[in-house]
């Protein structure tokens, strides 16, 4: 399953009403997760002992897949990142409705790919350290690429950055756009010129 060694597959359940007594939610966090997902299960696990090829990290030591079934396939972001706050492990989301899966991650924010056959859903596992496999399969999920002078995280923020820079620019050609005004067209030329040498 998800082009994992056989070696990694453990496949033990995890409770939802154990999740529930161990971690303090409130009513509707629990309402809101029982709506939504049918079944977790612990299905891989990823670390030196189940994979020798790949070593330790400094902060990485071990990561899980973790199988959520979910009752439909539009499911609340916020119910995956309820898991990821209160687990504090790296975990990978298999996220399943019927026979289509979805890959999901959480790091600094929920990243998610697209819908496939569950069959189609591989996970590749490229690395020599548990945290050089871990930033890969973010920038894999999360459909972006780790420039060589920054870390993970950075990358996360200036994408965000970026992407925020990216709305202000469209807005703004579209504001320039409605205005007749040739003076204030010209200014907010100007704001343009700058947010976009910014990107």
């Amino acid at each position: 399953m998800l082009g994992l060694p056989a070696s990694t597959e453990v496949k033990r359940p995890l409770p939802k009403a154990q999740l529930f007594k161990r971690f303090d939610w409130t009513a509707s966090q629990r309402e809101r997760f029982d709506a939504e997902v049918s079944r977790l299960d612990f299905v891989n696990w990823i670390s030196p002992r189940t994979v020798p090829a790949i070593a330790a990290g400094n902060d990485v030591n071990e990561i899980f897949v973790v199988e959520v079934s979910l009752k439909s396939r539009d499911f609340d972001v916020k119910t995956i990142q309820l898991l990821a706050k209160y687990i504090p492990q790296r975990i990978v989301y298999l996220l399943r409705y019927e026979d289509e899966a979805v890959l999901a991650v959480y790091h600094a924010k929920l990243f998610t790919a697209t819908w496939n056959a569950i069959d189609a859903v591989i996970l590749p596992l490229s690395g020599l350290n548990l945290d050089a496999v871990w930033e890969n399969i973010v920038s894999s999920i999360g459909q972006f690429s780790i420039e060589e002078d920054k870390s993970l995280s950075e990358q996360i923020k200036v994408d965000e950055e970026r992407a925020k820079l990216e709305l202000q620019i469209a807005a703004l050609e579209r504001q320039m756009n409605a205005i007749k005004q040739p003076r204030r067209k010209r200014e907010l030329f100007v704001e343009l010129q700058n947010l976009k040498s910014l990107l």
